[in-house]
Formats: structure tokens, C-alpha cells, sequence
């Protein structure tokens, strides 16, 4: 399983203490590392950032990686697995959604873009997340 971690702060972390905090949790995903951080909502005081660890397993291509970006400025961090992607990804397409990896992430990010928190409603397995939306949904 991939490690994740966050931050919201009001001061915002250095990149050497993001990448040591991501490489805390090399044990948990060693197929590739990644970090983000943002304004929160463009409020100078307050500063939110992800970090993840990568354990590949369904799409072993770099376009997996996280954190993950989408549509409107949507970011998320990810670990586990949505048992019922392949299904929900049909339901997206159909929607008119279009995707780049054969990733859950990529999935469930797309989820959220159609449908906000009730996507976790949909979702069927065992995962934890984490989403920057700028837009500030829920």
C-alpha cells in the first residue's frame, strides 16, 4: 500500500522537510515519491501541502505518479484501492469524462470532480485520500 501524508499550516513547509517526511514512508511505496504545496485559497496565512509514496499496481507508468493533478486545479493523494474503478470509470466515460492512466486515482479524482463527497458514497474497498480543491468544497 502507497503512504500518504498532508499538511494545513500557517506556515509553509520547506521542500527538505517535505521530502524527508515522504521518504519517512519509503516502506510503503517504493515505485516513486512526490510532493505539492499551495496557498490555501490564495490566504497567504495558511498553507496546505500533500505527499506521496507510490506503490504501482495497476499502471506502472509514470502517469500514475501523485500527487495526482485534474480538472480545476484538483490534486490528490491516494492509498488503497476502489474494488469497483473499472465500473465507475464506464459510468465517468459515459459522463463524458476522459483519462490518461488506467489508475484508481485517476478514478476516483474523477469522481469527485462529477459528483463532489458523495463519489465516497460510490466507492466500494478500502482507501484513504486526501484532495486540495481550491475551489473549497466541502
Amino acid at each position: 500500500m502507497c503512504g500518504i501524508f498532508g499538511y494545513v499550516r500557517k506556515e509553509a513547509c520547506s521542500q527538505k522537510l517535505l521530502d524527508e517526511c515522504t521518504d519517512d514512508l519509503m516502506a510503503r511505496g517504493p515505485d516513486g515519491r512526490g510532493t505539492r504545496q499551495w496557498d490555501w485559497l490564495g490566504d497567504k496565512q495558511r498553507h496546505i501541502g500533500l505527499g506521496h509514496r507510490r506503490l504501482a499496481i495497476f499502471d506502472l507508468s509514470d502517469a500514475g505518479s501523485q500527487p495526482m493533478a485534474g480538472e480545476d486545479g484538483l490534486s490528490i493523494v491516494f492509498n488503497g484501492e476502489v474494488f469497483n474503478w473499472p465500473e465507475l470509470r464506464r459510468e465517468l466515460e459515459a459522463a463524458g469524462r476522459e483519462f490518461k492512466t488506467r489508475t484508481d486515482t485517476e478514478v476516483v479524482l474523477a469522481a469527485y470532480a462529477e459528483w463532489g463527497l458523495a463519489c465516497v458514497d460510490r466507492f466500494n474497498g478500502m482507501w484513504a485520500l486526501a484532495i486540495y480543491d481550491p475551489q473549497g468544497v466541502g
